[in-house]
């Protein structure tokens, strides 16, 4: 059987959903971003799994430190998306991440540098996440932006 290719179309779409992440997490919509996981799974560490965005929200309510401006005072800077069919036909997306952050008592530089292995699916006619693996690859002063130590 052969696999549909993807449309330009469904491909922007996919595409937009990876930027949406950073543009809600960056503004301090932790709910925002729990929503994009309504219908699929964040994977934040190997081993770790949230389904649904209550448990999604949870974590980030959790982790995510807010400043006065209800921000984390971070930019997620994604890049190098990479969107394809598997051999199932299932939408997945590859991209990279770099966050910033600024404080008032951290001058900007990069704090966290990964990658996302996306999977994702239809649901009432729009796209959704179904997985979002994280891996961290590099890490440097994330005290003013989470509430735990990730090492």
């Amino acid at each position: 059987m052969a696999v549909p290719d993807l449309q330009p179309a469904d491909a922007r779409a996919i595409e937009n959903l990876v930027y949406a992440y950073a543009e809600r997490i960056d503004a301090g919509d932790l709910p925002g971003v729990a929503e994009l996981f309504r219908h699929g799974r964040l994977i934040p560490a190997p081993g770790a799994s949230l389904e649904g965005s209550e448990q999604v929200l949870a974590l980030y309510e959790g982790s995510t430190r807010l400043y006065e401006d209800g921000t984390p005072r971070t930019k997620h800077v994604t890049t190098n998306v990479a969107v394809e069919l598997d051999a199932s036909g299932t939408p997945s997306a590859r991209s990279y991440f770099t966050v910033l952050q600024q404080t008032e008592v951290l001058p900007l530089q990069a704090i966290i540098a990964g990658r996302y292995h996306d999977t994702f699916h239809r649901v009432d006619g729009d796209w959704c996440f179904r997985t979002r693996e994280m891996f961290v690859d590099l890490t440097g002063d994330l005290s003013q932006h989470l509430l735990f130590d990730l090492r």
